[in-house]
């Protein structure tokens, strides 16, 4: 068993933490059979961490390795900081499955695969010229569980009545049942879950839980596994959690920021994946205020956004990479209308289409010089799926305050992934108030409205609601001049407005740069943002183990950047910078900040491992202290 510090207590193993890669048919219920799994981890009270991973395809071929989806789980009874490197258990529901994730799974770990699929046919479809199962090969490499999932299930289910497809469906539950029993997780909360999701199909509701339950018992039964598991709960700060996914958390600090800003929120968007699950939460909550406008295109939703913006709304819209290029001249519009309106990209594997269920950091140049003309916007980027939550709250604030679209950067891993979130207390959230403007305020008495007219300290505009007697006025894309709102053709006045503008967004507050170095005498920073936190994290956790002394940063405001960034970043010989694309950000710093910033990058689709980054970092401070 790959997982750490285990030891035996009456035939049970104790371990501080444990990764499960349940693999299989895109059409075998591993995304459920995990995030059932998962569920149960966070009620225990274990920290956690996941990744899930499926094809782009609707419904990819049967049996192939394009099809195959996995669903990999970290959870520990300490906090942890990704979703592990490798499994230390792998599921393998048929030879795809197998072929496509053996390479993941440490020698002596644990695989327990589902013969029943292994036929000459499927073992055909992904090359293999003979069965992988019969002979001693993998025993020798790993402890390997042979379970006839199909036939056990049908078994179970002979009563029912259910025919032999809908009863081959549920082998899913099969295997989530076994699992359940090998680690000791409660099985109420899944046949509660079962009965549920499918209350209006009850027969099929009590063959997922027969399903479950014969799992569970060929677990208890059967002489192959002679020992269980057991992982703690965490020690976490007290308070209630929640397991959460980062586009949940997204949606929440949506709603949260209509509350706390008094105002309503219009969602404008267009389904795109990663990103339309915070669509489909954020129309479950139309009891706060919530209004969810699916267009007919991404241009149409960020126009509806940001029409309701002009209304007096908190426009909202979602997107990936390719709706966010397809946003960009109404992106460079709420510029010019200096009127709030949040972007979120959730990034995914380009370009075009390039791979829409995998993850990448590329979108970051686009969100900041994506658009027309000097059209700058504050950027912001959460680093795990409950951070999602707090990044939302703190995207919302600058928009409203400085009258600004506002873009933030969420990337497929924390947008699928999920994490234990403490629940905050309401009260204890900013106040995002707004003051609509309710009189004339030409300064040279006229009595009439003058939209850009602006607050001496932020900069931002008035924002008039369109009706409001006595402040009729125009806004639109032509150039404007500043003051009065008359279009202008003015050089000057053109070359005023756009360093104005510029000036607003430099002028952004945002905290500085907080740095991780325990020892206070690292000489080498390794500096992230986004999804690259979690390992970035965990290797320099890694590598301090080892007696080596790292220091740490994470970016959450990428535009404008911490005011002490520059001296943070001068403060030490070297500077690594991983990114999931080919080093924008570490271009980005060198330009600005003249330092020989080292970029490390990674494009495959996947996050980065916390093994791959320790081994980077090891190299590089053996060097510097050579």
């Amino acid at each position: 068993m790959g997982a750490t510090n285990g030891h035996r207590t009456n035939g049970t193993r104790k371990l501080n933490r444990v990764v499960i890669r349940f693999a299989g048919d895109s059409g075998d219920g591993m995304q459920l059979t995990g995030d059932r799994f998962t569920s149960e981890a966070a009620a225990f009270g274990n920290d956690l961490a996941t990744l899930p991973n499926f094809p782009a395809e609707i419904r990819a071929p049967a049996g192939t390795l394009p099809g195959v989806s996995s669903f990999q789980l970290h959870f520990a009874d300490y906090d942890i900081l990704t979703p592990g490197d490798r499994p230390d258990v792998l599921v393998a529901m048929n030879p795809a499955a197998l072929k496509a994730n053996l390479g993941d799974l440490p020698h002596g770990g644990i695989l327990i695969v589902n013969t029943d699929e292994f036929t000459k046919r499927n073992l055909t479809k992904v090359g293999y010229d003979a069965d992988p199962l019969e002979g001693e090969v993998l025993d020798d490499l790993y402890a390997v569980h042979r379970v006839q999932m199909g036939t056990l299930t049908q078994g179970a289910l002979a009563e029912t009545g259910l025919g032999k497809k809908d009863a081959e469906r549920c082998k899913n539950m099969f295997a989530l049942g076994l699992l359940s029993w090998m680690y000791h997780r409660p099985t109420e909360g899944t046949e509660r879950f079962l009965r549920e999701k499918f209350a209006k199909k009850p027969d099929i509701a009590e063959a997922n839980v027969l399903a479950f339950r014969a799992g569970w018992n060929y677990g208890e039964t059967t002489e192959s596994f002679a020992v269980t598991y057991e992982v703690s709960p965490a020690k976490l700060p007290e308070g209630t959690y929640r397991q959460i996914t980062g586009n949940t958390a997204l949606a929440y600090g949506i709603v949260a920021a209509g509350q706390r800003s008094g105002l309503p929120v219009f969602l404008g968007t267009y389904p795109i994946t990663p990103a339309s699950d915070v669509l489909h939460e954020l129309a479950k909550h139309k009891n706060f205020g919530v209004t969810t406008f699916q267009a007919e295109d991404e241009i149409a939703g960020v126009g509806a956004a940001l029409g309701a913006s002009f209304g007096g709304s908190l426009g909202v819209t979602t997107t990936s990479g390719p709706g966010l290029a397809l946003k960009s001249e109404t992106i460079g519009l709420a510029v010019a209308l200096e009127l709030p309106l949040l972007v979120c990209d959730i990034q995914r594997g380009g370009p075009s289409t390039g791979l829409p269920t995998k993850t990448e950091q590329a979108d970051l140049l686009q969100a900041l010089y994506g658009r027309n003309g000097e059209s700058p916007v504050p950027v912001l980027a959460p680093c795990s799926p409950a951070d999602c939550f707090e990044i939302a709250l703190d995207a919302a604030r600058i928009a409203l305050e400085y009258r600004t679209p506002v873009l933030l950067l969420s990337d497929g891993a924390i947008a699928n992934g999920s994490e234990p979130w403490l629940i905050p207390d309401v009260a204890s959230l900013p106040d995002l108030s707004v003051e609509f403007a309710t009189e004339p305020n030409a300064p040279d008495g006229s009595g009439e409205f003058w939209p850009y007219v602006r607050d001496e300290q932020t900069l931002a505009r008035e924002w008039a609601v369109p009706g409001t007697p006595g402040l009729e006025h125009r806004v639109g894309g032509l150039e404007k001049a500043d003051g009065k709102g008359s279009i202008s053709y003015d050089p000057d006045n053109h070359d005023h407005m756009v360093r104005l503008r510029q000036r607003k967004i430099d002028g952004v507050t945002v905290p500085d740069l907080t740095v991780d170095d325990p020892s206070g005498e690292a000489r080498v920073l390794v500096l992230g943002w986004g999804s690259s936190y979690g390992p970035i994290g965990a290797a320099c956790r890694r590598v301090r183990a080892q007696g080596l002394q790292v220091a740490s940063a994470h970016l959450r405001y990428l535009n404008p950047m911490p005011a002490n960034l520059g001296e943070v970043l001068r403060g030490y010989d070297e500077v690594i910078v991983p990114e999931m694309n080919l080093g924008q950000l570490a271009m980005l710093l060198r330009a600005r900040y003249l330092v020989d910033v080292q970029s490390y990058t990674k494009v495959a689709g996947l996050p980065f491992q916390a093994e791959e980054l320790q081994n980077v970092l090891t190299d590089v401070l053996q060097g510097v202290s050579a």
